[in-house]
C-alpha cells in the first residue's frame, strides 16, 4: 500500500467518523471540531487523488472541503472581538 492510499483511507475514516459522531449526537455538526474534521478528511482524499486522479471524486472532495472551510471562517468571524 502506498502513502497516497493510506492518506485516502485516513481521509475516508475521518469523514465517516465525523458523520457518525454528528449523527449520534456526540459531535456538534456546526462546531469547529466537526468542521475541522470535514475539512481534513476531504483534504487527505484530495492528496491521494494527486497520484490516481479521478475528476468526479476530486470535485466532490474539493466542494466538501470548501464548504467546511467556509463554516470554519464563519465561526472565526463570529468569535472576533467587536471593537
Amino acid at each position: 500500500m502506498s502513502w497516497y492510499d493510506v492518506a485516502g483511507l485516513v481521509g475516508v475514516t475521518v469523514i465517516l467518523a465525523a458523520y457518525a459522531a454528528s449523527t449520534l449526537g456526540r459531535l456538534n455538526p456546526h462546531g469547529a471540531a466537526a468542521l475541522g474534521l470535514n475539512f481534513a478528511g476531504p483534504s487527505l482524499i484530495l492528496l491521494s487523488l494527486t497520484q490516481r486522479f479521478n475528476l468526479s471524486a476530486a470535485i466532490v472532495e474539493a466542494a466538501w472541503a470548501a464548504i467546511a472551510l467556509m463554516g470554519l471562517a464563519r465561526l472565526a468571524l463570529r468569535r472576533r472581538p467587536k471593537g
